[in-house]
C-alpha cells in the first residue's frame, strides 16, 4: 500500500482550502497513492476562537467535499479533522471515505487537548469542544486501520487496544505545537509503534508562524520496528511512502510482544497489595 500524507498550509479562508486540499488529493493519487491522508483541521485554523464558526453538521459542504474527491479519485481518504456540529455540541472529527465515496468510519476525538505549560502554553480544547466515546477502526483490504486524533497518541492502551483488535496502521491527524513539537512528536510515533509493533503515521498542518496556533509540521511515517521511514519539515508537502504487511507479520513473529503479553493478563495473579 501506498500512503500520500498532505501536510497542508491551512488559511483562514474555508473556500480555499476546501480548493486547495482537492488538488493537493489528485495529486497524491495521480502519484500511485492508495491511502491519502489530511492533517488536524485541514478546512479551518486550528484554535478554540476558530470551532465553533467553521464547523459544520455531517453531511455537508467539507463532508461532501471529501466523499466526492476520494471517489474522483478511487482513493480511500481519511480526511484530516474538522470541528463537527452535532445536536447542541461541537467536536473534532475525522471521517473515512472509500474509493466508492461511501463514508466507512467517523471518529470524534476521544481525549481532547487541555494543558497548560507555564510560559510557554495554555490551550484548553474542553472550553469548546466535546469529547467522543468510542474507538474507530475501519478494513481496507487486508489492512485493518485505527484512527486517533492528535492528543490521542498519548495514550498508549488506546493504541494497545488498536493492536489486540488487529490493526497494523494507526493514523493520527494531528497539530502539535512549537513546544511538544520538538520534545515528543517522533518520540510518541515511535513508542506506539514498537508497543505494538505496527506503523504509524502521523499528519500535521504546514508550519504558519502567523496563526494563533502555530503547528510543528513534520509530518512522519514509523514502521513497526520504531524506524523513520518518512519524514519532512514544516513546510507544505506531500509525503509518500509504502508500506508492507508482511513486515509486520515478520516483526510480530520475531519478537512475540503480543501474545506474551495476552498469556500475562489471564495468567498472572497480582497482589491487592501493589494497588492499595
Amino acid at each position: 500500500m501506498k500512503l500520500a500524507l498532505i501536510q497542508f498550509a491551512v488559511s483562514t479562508s474555508k473556500e480555499q482550502n476546501l480548493n486547495r486540499i482537492q488538488k493537493f488529493i489528485k495529486e497524491a493519487a495521480q502519484n500511485g497513492a492508495n491511502l491519502v491522508c489530511l492533517p488536524e483541521c485541514f478546512n479551518s485554523p486550528y484554535g478554540v476562537n476558530y470551532f465553533k464558526q467553521y464547523a459544520e453538521n455531517i453531511p455537508g459542504e467539507t463532508s461532501k467535499l471529501l466523499s466526492d474527491t476520494a471517489k474522483e479519485n478511487k482513493v480511500y481518504l481519511i480526511g484530516g479533522t474538522f470541528p463537527e456540529k452535532q445536536d447542541s455540541k461541537l467536536y473534532n472529527t475525522c471521517l473515512v471515505y472509500n474509493p466508492e465515496g461511501e463514508l466507512i468510519a467517523k471518529h470524534q476525538k476521544v481525549h481532547l487537548f487541555d494543558i497548560d505549560i507555564p510560559g510557554k502554553i495554555t490551550f484548553k480544547e474542553s472550553t469548546a469542544l466535546s469529547a467522543g466515546n468510542s474507538f474507530t477502526m475501519f478494513k481496507m483490504g487486508n489492512w485493518n486501520v485505527g484512527i486517533g486524533i492528535c492528543y490521542d497518541i498519548r495514550f498508549p492502551i488506546m493504541a494497545n487496544i488498536y493492536a489486540e483488535k488487529g490493526c497494523q496502521l494507526l493514523v493520527y491527524p494531528a497539530a502539535f505545537n512549537m513546544t511538544t513539537g520538538p520534545a515528543h512528536w517522533e518520540l510518541l510515533s515511535r513508542a506506539r509503534a514498537v508497543d505494538n509493533q505496527l506503523y504509524v503515521a502521523t499528519i500535521s498542518p504546514a508550519r504558519d508562524t502567523n496563526a494563533g496556533y502555530t503547528a510543528w509540521g513534520h509530518s512522519t511515517l514509523i514502521n513497526p520496528w520504531g524506524n523513520v521511514i518518512a519524514t519532512t519539515d514544516e513546510k507544505e508537502i506531500i509525503l509518500y511512502s509504502d508500506i508492507d504487511l508482511d513486515y509486520v507479520n515478520e516483526v510480530r513473529e520475531q519478537i512475540p510482544i503480543r501474545q506474551q503479553q495476552r498469556k500475562d493478563l489471564y495468567s498472572i495473579k497480582y497482589s491487592e497489595d501493589i494497588f492499595m
